[in-house]
């Protein structure tokens, strides 16, 4: 009985430890350049992991990188987030070649500020490594955006 317990116990710790670690991939900096007028959304990657682009090109099965904006009559966004071009490469994980990036990427999104105001928003996405990979993940943000 007292196996069965301490078996238990690592198994919950090792689970536990794993979906902190998971939550912890993927760092993101938001911020708005009123200098460019974008908002930026910065992606810091840890070694070994890969983050998926908007643009997946087949129906093989990763989540594409999303992002999502709360509406307000303060400001105005201008066309699809943009983003540097990916890797193209083949991924094991679901044996097709997929559009990802690695280490850093910096999406950006035009935008228009009437007045001070704050923009909220969530990012969605996934990341995978060679052996395995996390599932998708809600980064919501909130950032003041100061009219030039």
């Amino acid at each position: 009985m007292k196996r069965i317990f301490l078996l238990t116990l690592v198994v919950l710790t090792f689970s536990f430890s794993f979906s902190i670690t998971a939550q912890e991939v993927v760092d993101w900096k938001v911020e708005y350049n009123n200098i460019e007028n974008t908002i930026e959304l910065k992606a810091f990657i840890k070694n070994g992991w890969h983050l998926y682009s908007q643009h997946i090109e087949n129906n093989v099965g990763p989540v594409p990188t999303s992002f999502t904006f709360k509406s307000s009559d303060d400001f105005q966004l201008f066309g699809q987030v943009m983003e540097p071009a990916p890797i193209k490469k083949y991924d094991e994980n679901f044996e097709a070649t997929l559009d990802f990036f690695e280490k850093e990427v910096v999406f950006l999104q035009k935008i228009e500020v009437s007045k001070n105001t704050q923009i909220e928003g969530k990012i969605t996405f996934m990341v995978c490594n060679e052996a395995m990979c996390l599932p998708p993940v809600d980064y919501k943000f909130k950032i003041e955006l100061i009219k030039n």
